[in-house]
C-alpha cells in the first residue's frame, strides 16, 4: 500500500528550506521495503498500549503504559527488557499514586543515563496533567519521578541535539498552545519558545535534526492534517507545513543515509500504524509499508539497528490490545 499526501504550500515549503538554508537530503518514493518479522511481545494487562524503544548499553528496552484500557485513570508504565530482542522480560514497573501515567518516551543524556518521560494525569473532571522523568544506569533501576516543564503542559517527547534536550509541550488545559522547552540536564527544563504553535488544538510530536543544528518538527493536530515545522536556530522563528493526512502518536528519525521516516497512525478508510517517508522539500508523508494493526494502535518506538528498523506499537487488531514488535528492511536510497 503506497499513498501520497501531498501539501498545497509546496512551494512555500520549498522557499522555506532556502531561506533557512536547510537543504536535507530528500526522502524520495521508495518501494521494496520488507517486513521481515513482526511478533506480540506483551499482552499481560487487560489494555497494553503506548510505546517506545531502544538500544542501552548494548541491549534492548521496551516502554508501554498497562492499564485497563485506553483512558482508564489507572495507567502504570511497565519497561521490558531483552538482550535479543526475541525474548522479552519485565525490568521495572512505575507508578505513582492517584495518577494515570501515559506516553513514556526514552531518551539517552549526555551522561549515559537512560531516561524516561511521561504524563501523568491527575483527578478526573477538570484533570490536571504534570511532565514526569525518570532516569537509570541500567534501565532496571529508576530514580526519580521529578516534575518538569509547566503544569498542564505535556511534554510529550525530548530529543537531544548538542548536549542539548528539546521538546514541545502542549497545553492541557482550554487553550490552544504549544511551547518549545529546552534543558541541559534533562531535570531542569526552562522555555525557549513559549507559543511556538497556536492556531488550533496540536499536541503529540516529535522532533530530528538535520544538516547539522535545522529543527525539523512532526506535530499532530485534531482532526486537522498534520504539519511539518522547520526552523533555523536559535528555534523562535518557525514555518509550519500541512501534510495533507491526520495523523497520531508521530515518531520521526533520519536515517544514516539522510532519509526522514517517520511512524504514525492514519485515520483515512481505517486506522492502522504505517511508515511513512517524509520530504521537507516537497512537503509529503508518503506511506510505504502498512504494519499488521487496526482499531486502537500506533504510538511507536523507532530504531535503526544492524542496517534495519525496528518498530514497536501496539495494536488491537487481534484479541486483545497488546504490544508488537516489527523488524523491516529498507530498500537502499534512490531505489
Amino acid at each position: 500500500m503506497t499513498r501520497l499526501f501531498r501539501s498545497p504550500l509546496v512551494a512555500a515549503a520549498a522557499l522555506c528550506f532556502l531561506v533557512l538554508g536547510c537543504h536535507p537530503k530528500g526522502s524520495e518514493p521508495q518501494a521494496g521495503a520488507q517486513l521481515l518479522r513482526v511478533e506480540r511481545i506483551w499482552d499481560k494487562a487487560p489494555h497494553n498500549a503506548f510505546t517506545d524503544l531502544i538500544r542501552f548499553r548494548g541491549q534492548w528496552f521496551c516502554l508501554c503504559r498497562e492499564g485497563q484500557d485506553h483512558i482508564s485513570f489507572d495507567g502504570v508504565l511497565r519497561v521490558l527488557h531483552s538482550k535479543n530482542a526475541r525474548r522479552w522480560r519485565p525490568a521495572a514497573l512505575l507508578n505513582v499514586p492517584e495518577a494515570d501515567l501515559r506516553d513514556g518516551k526514552f531518551s539517552v543524556t549526555p551522561d549515559g543515563s537512560l531516561m524516561l518521560i511521561a504524563g501523568a494525569r491527575r483527578g478526573t473532571e477538570p484533570a490536571s496533567f504534570a511532565s514526569l522523568v525518570w532516569f537509570s544506569r541500567d534501565g532496571h533501576h529508576w530514580s526519580g519521578p521529578t516534575e518538569v516543564a509547566d503544569p498542564n503542559y505535556w511534554l510529550w517527547r525530548v530529543t537531544w541535539h548538542n548536549d542539548t534536550c528539546y521538546g514541545i509541550g502542549y497545553s492541557c488545559g482550554p487553550e490552544h498552545n504549544t511551547r518549545l522547552y529546552l534543558s541541559h540536564d534533562g531535570r531542569t527544563f526552562t522555555t525557549l519558545v513559549a507559543r511556538v504553535y497556536d492556531l488550533d488544538y496540536a499536541n503529540e510530536s516529535s522532533l530530528v535534526f538535520v544538516d547539522g543544528d535545522t529543527m525539523l518538527c512532526l506535530l499532530r493536530r485534531d482532526p486537522e492534517q498534520g504539519l511539518l515545522g522547520v526552523a533555523g536556530p536559535p528555534y523562535t522563528q518557525w514555518r509550519w507545513l500541512p501534510l495533507g493526512v491526520r495523523i497520531g502518536g508521530p515518531c520521526m528519525v533520519r536515517l544514516p543515509d539522510g532519509r526522514l521516516l517517520a511512524a504514525v497512525r492514519l485515520y483515512d478508510e481505517r486506522m492502522r500504524t504505517a511508515l511513512c517517508w517524509i520530504d521537507p522539500q516537497r512537503g509529503t508523508l508518503e506511506e510505504f509499508l502498512t504494519l499488521p494493526s487496526g482499531g486502537d494502535t500506533s504510538y511507536p518506538g523507532l530504531v535503526w539497528h544492524k542496517k534495519r528498523l525496528w518498530v514497536s506499537y501496539y495494536s488491537s487488531h487481534e484479541e486483545k490490545t497488546a504490544v508488537y514488535l516489527a523488524q523491516v528492511a529498507l530498500p537502499p536510497r534512490g531505489e
